[in-house]
């Protein structure tokens, strides 16, 4: 599995965890999460994945995808998020 198939998998897990709201609100929550969470680079990465048609990525994942790309992060949209203040870093999935 390379870098952007790891992404891909974190993205769809990150969407299936929340998958239990509607999915309109899940793919906000996918979103702000992937906003919140993933360094620059990772942003990147799946915003490639995204642009070549997005492979891999469940319909919840590829719709916060999307919603990042057209509109930018939403607002916090789960109490995991709500601690981040805006440009605080220190705070990402990768490790």
């Amino acid at each position: 599995m390379n870098s952007v198939d790891k992404l891909v998998y974190m993205a769809n897990q990150i969407a299936k965890n929340l998958a239990g709201m509607t999915a309109g609100r899940a793919a906000l929550a996918t979103a702000d999460h992937i906003a919140k969470f993933w360094d620059p680079r990772m942003r990147r990465m799946i915003d490639e994945r995204y642009e070549a048609g997005g492979e891999g990525l469940d319909p919840i994942a590829y719709d916060a995808i999307r919603h990042l790309r057209e509109r930018g992060a939403p607002p916090s949209q789960t109490g995991a998020t709500k601690f981040n203040k805006v440009d605080e870093s220190g705070h990402a999935d990768a490790g």
